[in-house]
């Protein structure tokens, strides 16, 4: 009996030579992998598909947007905006600097705003002069246009500069809407010593110094007149002319008429 159980042995081991086994033979055919649907769920979620839809990867089309009158159409590299180190995705806002420069130059140049104290407002007077009467206080920079009550509709004005001062009561003789500038002799001469060439005739425009109106007072040569230089309003700036802003000048003479009384103080 021992003898056929040596005879068994020997067989058995004859065999597993014969034939090596390994390990990875008992899965021959491995089994099918299985995930589960709560563990693909959130990653379907983020994806912003609903579970159980196939999700197939589109090719990226970068699409042109259509032209658009008075916007920036300007195509955004996204690839070149991440290489500059901003988020990929994320919109330009800034436009190129080339355009920067333009718009700067065509943009002018901001001018200082006038003291509040110089715009239109009705104040109480006690003065003398009746109703209808132009007060101008050169020392204040004021104008005042004498009303009904005790009151008085107070503007800004910008007057002489030193040696160009006066004082006197005239009327109105004209009212000029748009006027021409015409300047004297001696303010040209004045001028060209300085350097600087004024023309012998300017037609009326938003350019004009004289600006949107002019009352002639007697018959000098100075006037209440606009301004292209609104922000010289409250200092002693003219060659004598009492200078108003073009809305408060429009508005001044629309209150009063030729034979109005000034006086200049």
């Amino acid at each position: 009996m021992n003898k056929s159980f040596a005879l068994a042995g020997a067989a058995l081991i004859a065999a597993l030579a014969a034939s090596p086994v390994h390990a990875q033979d008992r899965y021959a055919q491995r089994p099918p992998l299985v995930v589960s649907p709560d563990l693909t769920a959130p990653w379907v979620l983020q994806l912003g598909q609903a579970p159980g839809r196939q999700l197939a990867r589109q090719p990226r089309v970068a699409q042109r947007p259509a032209y658009q009158p008075g916007r920036d159409n300007t195509v955004v590299d996204h690839n070149a905006l991440r290489v500059m180190g901003q988020p990929r995705g994320r919109q330009a806002t800034q436009p190129a600097p080339d355009r920067q420069i333009r718009t700067a130059a065509i943009q002018r140049p901001v001018q200082p705003q006038i003291n509040p104290i110089y715009l239109p407002q009705t104040v109480a007077y006690d003065g003398p002069e009746k109703p209808g009467t132009i007060v101008i206080d050169t020392t204040k920079n004021f104008l005042y246009l004498v009303e009904a009550g005790g009151q008085a509709r107070r503007y800004g004005v910008g007057t002489g500069k030193p040696g160009f001062e006066w004082s006197g009561t005239h009327k109105v003789t004209q009212k000029r809407e748009w006027p021409d500038w015409r300047p004297p002799a001696e303010m040209i001469a004045r001028e060209k010593a300085k350097g600087r060439h004024l023309p012998v005739h300017m037609a009326g425009g938003p350019e004009n110094p004289l600006g949107a109106r002019a009352l002639y007072l007697g018959s000098t040569l100075y006037r209440i007149h606009g301004t292209n230089q609104p922000w010289t309003i409250g200092q002693a700036v003219s060659s004598g002319c009492i200078r108003m802003r073009n809305e408060d000048v429009m508005d001044l003479y629309e209150r009063v008429g030729v034979g109005t009384r000034v006086i200049v103080i």
